[in-house]
């Protein structure tokens, strides 16, 4: 994070003994570590703020394009006529059961019709 090396950590190390003297260093290194504790819980506090913005925008995105393609179906639609748009509305709920078929296939167990169930 810093890049500091191993003789640059002795120095800081040595002069810290020297400043705050070896009676107070613990007291120090305490203090130190609640400061950094302090600063971490504040960034990533900050880090999960930034982090909803940015997934409150892209929903806001997706609702926008969402909404811009209903309008278009609609607009399409109304311009069919109701007879075509019902016809079309039906393949549309045709192909959902399709795919909602083929997803539960997927997961069932499927068994050739031709094939006894049990063995003699």
């Amino acid at each position: 994070m810093f890049d500091i090396g191993a003789s640059e950590m002795l120095l800081i190390v040595i002069v810290a003994i020297v400043v705050i003297g070896p009676k107070d260093m613990p007291l120090a290194l305490r203090a130190a570590g609640r400061w950094m504790g302090k600063i971490r819980r504040v960034s990533g506090h900050f880090r999960s703020g930034v982090e909803t913005m940015i997934r409150e925008a892209e929903l806001e995105e997706m609702e926008r394009k969402w909404r811009d393609q209903n309008e278009a179906i609609m607009k399409a639609s109304a311009e069919m006529g109701p007879a075509a748009a019902s016809a079309e509305a039906g393949a549309a709920a045709q192909a959902v059961e399709v795919s909602a078929v083929s997803l539960d296939s997927r997961d069932a167990k499927v068994q050739d019709p031709q094939l006894p169930l049990s063995r003699p």
